[in-house]
């Protein structure tokens, strides 16, 4: 809080200002508070209780940078003072500065042992680094200080959460709401815990809590309307969806979540400017570009759908089936592309100028990120095997098709296709008993036709197919 009680001295005015700045600050009014902060620092720079209420200021509109440099500047005139230390520590946190966050909590332990803060907030930088343990053990050093601090619970909740423990997170969130009812998001952190648990009819009791408590609160209503939709309530989410861009009409989830329910209904028109509207408001969105571009390739415009799927990996998509599917449309792009070349030129792939990714280049790139992410998808690993035998790698394709197979034994396009790089490669004998393999299971399931990659990825294979008269007909013959 903004500091109180200082005596008026030499510099009157510049202490009346920085009272004015601190009811400037009760009262919400931020950029009036930090213009009679900077008043007062002009008359006297050397008064480091108005950097440290300047920090605040700046912490309340989210500028943590410049709150940093306040708060650094505070420290220098007062380096002792723990509320200054503690703050500072906690914008280090907030702006991604982990090490030099602990070694300020650190600091501040060494000076008083039993000031509590210090762990509390700890507990958040270790939960950001992914370490846990050393989480956890903050909490119960806080303990032995403070046993019936709320945040403290609030905050070990949060890291039993992202490591998936969502009971013991619901355990320490309904202790933060015993012993501070009023604590923010309290309802909605538990309703996302059992959310994630599979525990819908709890998730959905705390939700509607929170929206009584704070029904204009946006995140609030989008995480509920995705709640809906996973229900299949799609109505419903509709109607949240459509509430969020009342209060924010630019809220870009919000836009891309209504184009999703349009194309779901078949209303592909509706769809397309949704996303398009998203994309306006956030063009790092993680998504739209995406649907933009399956649009596009049914369109069969590929330039265009080549340049949405760049923007889309732009945003580093980390979901390791959009990744793949990203890789198999890029692979689709430079099936067309190729047959396209054939037709106008001398049936080679037209050289790339240096520097420049070809689809093939941007495909690999997607699916060694999709096997990063999941290694556990034949899927995959087939359709990197296709994408290795379109540039003429047939040892690497084959190991992928062998790695495909390994996860799935009984998968027919991975056996068909390791036979089809292997007869390239002049193995017949070896080629034959995969065909067989293939035949064999395509023969006892009739579903076989539908097992494909989106965008249907394995018509690539066609450049590899033209193989040995013998290998092309042998499922037709036998």
């Amino acid at each position: 809080m903004f500091s109180e009680g200082m005596e008026f001295g030499f510099y009157d005015k510049a202490e009346r200002t920085a009272n004015k700045a601190q009811e400037f600050y009760e009262e919400g009014q931020m950029s009036q508070a930090l213009e009679a902060l900077d008043t007062a620092l002009e008359i006297n720079p050397t008064n480091s209780a108005w950097h440290f209420d300047k920090a605040l200021a700046l912490d309340s509109v989210h500028r943590f940078e410049d709150a940093i440099a306040e708060y650094e500047l505070a420290l220098g005139l007062n380096p002792e003072d723990l509320e200054i230390l503690n703050s500072l520590a906690v914008d280090y946190t907030r702006t991604g500065q982990y090490d030099r966050a602990i070694e300020m909590f650190e600091h501040i332990e060494q000076l008083d042992v039993s000031y509590e803060p210090s762990y509390c907030n700890r507990i958040i930088a270790y939960t950001e680094m992914g370490l846990h343990d050393q989480a956890e053990e903050m909490f119960y050093m806080a303990q032995q200080v403070s046993p019936g601090c709320a945040l403290c619970y609030y905050n070990v909740g949060n890291s039993l959460f992202v490591r998936g423990l969502y009971q013991k997170a619901i355990g320490c969130w309904i202790k933060t709401e015993e012993l501070e009812q009023s604590h923010p998001q309290i309802n909605y952190r538990i309703a996302q815990a059992y959310w994630y648990e599979g525990e819908m009819s709890q998730a959905r009791e705390r939700f509607l809590s929170e929206l009584r408590l704070n029904p204009g609160d946006v995140d609030v209503i989008f995480d509920y309307g995705l709640f809906l939709l996973e229900n299949d309530e799609v109505e419903s989410a509709k109607e949240k969806f459509n509430r969020v861009l009342e209060f924010s009409p630019s809220f870009a989830p919000a836009l891309f979540y209504l184009g999703e329910i349009a194309l779901n209904c078949g209303m592909a028109q509706q769809a397309l400017e949704k996303y398009n509207a998203a994309l306006h408001s956030d063009d790092t969105l993680a998504g739209p570009y995406y649907r933009l571009a399956q649009h596009a390739l049914m369109q069969k415009k590929l330039k265009k759908a080549r340049a949405y799927l760049i923007s889309e990996l732009r945003n580093s998509p980390e979901d390791a089936a959009l990744l793949l599917s990203i890789g198999a449309m890029f692979l689709t792009i430079e099936t067309h592309t190729a047959a396209e070349d054939v037709s106008i030129s001398t049936g080679k792939d037209q050289a790339l100028p240096m520097g420049v990714c070809s689809d093939l280049d941007h495909a690999m790139h997607c699916l060694l990120r999709a096997v990063d992410a999941d290694p556990t998808n034949p899927e995959t690993y087939h359709a990197l095997g296709v994408a290795s035998a379109m540039r003429e790698a047939y040892e690497d394709a084959g190991e992928f098709f062998s790695h495909a197979l390994e996860i799935k034994h009984d998968y027919f396009d991975a056996l068909r296709d390791s036979g089809l790089v292997l007869g390239k490669q002049g193995k017949y004998e070896e080629a034959i008993e995969l065909m067989r393999r293939a035949k064999a299971y395509a023969t006892g399931n009739q579903s076989v036709g539908g097992h494909v990659l989106d965008m249907r990825i394995h018509q690539a294979m066609d450049r590899v197919a033209k193989l040995t008269n013998p290998l092309r007909h042998f499922l037709r013959r036998h």
